[in-house]
């Protein structure tokens, strides 16, 4: 019986989407802050996962999706580096991740979750800097967790956010 449930989109579970190994993978479209589109609706293409990155290539990419208002695929190139890069790093990637599912959910005009998820990251990008330094990979962290929390208080004030115009500028500059 369990591969024949419903499920939420009308689908059975025999017809849910899998990747090669087997596992869940939602192949609907999606737009570019994430959000699941109707499957044959025209999305924005996918983020690739699991690709191994040089720490500056990683910040190049996921400025360019943040400049293009597109921080869930930002999110995606954080989570990348998160995963392959060196222990003593991870912190700083995860930390960054955060920031940008934090504009992900605040373009949304998800106010909670947003600020959370922005002070959250910034706490954490924060705490790696104290033991690490300031501008890994000519990252400038003071910066960036200056966008993060000054966003999380105006995401809080109700003012709507336009993921592309609010992306910070991870190397600094305008």
């Amino acid at each position: 019986m369990g591969s024949m449930d419903s499920t939420s989109a009308g689908r059975t579970a025999a017809a849910r989407d899998r990747d090669d190994e087997g596992r869940a993978r939602n192949a609907r479209p999606r737009d570019g802050l994430g959000r699941p589109l109707p499957y044959g609706a025209e999305g924005v293409p996918r983020q690739p996962e699991g690709v191994v990155r040089r720490p500056e290539e990683s910040v190049a990419e996921a400025q360019r999706l943040l400049d293009e208002g597109k921080p869930f695929h930002a999110h995606e190139v954080f989570e990348d580096a998160w995963k392959s890069g060196p222990e003593k790093e991870r912190e700083l990637w995860r930390g960054l991740a955060q920031l940008a599912v934090g504009l992900t959910h605040a373009a949304r005009g998800n106010a909670t979750g947003g600020a959370r998820l922005l002070r959250r990251g910034a706490g954490a990008t924060e705490e790696w800097a104290a033991g690490a330094g300031l501008r890994p990979h000519g990252i400038d962290l003071p910066g960036v967790i200056a966008w993060a929390r000054e966003l999380a208080t105006e995401v809080e004030r109700g003012v709507p956010v336009d993921a592309g115009t609010r992306a910070p500028r991870l190397r600094g500059g305008s």
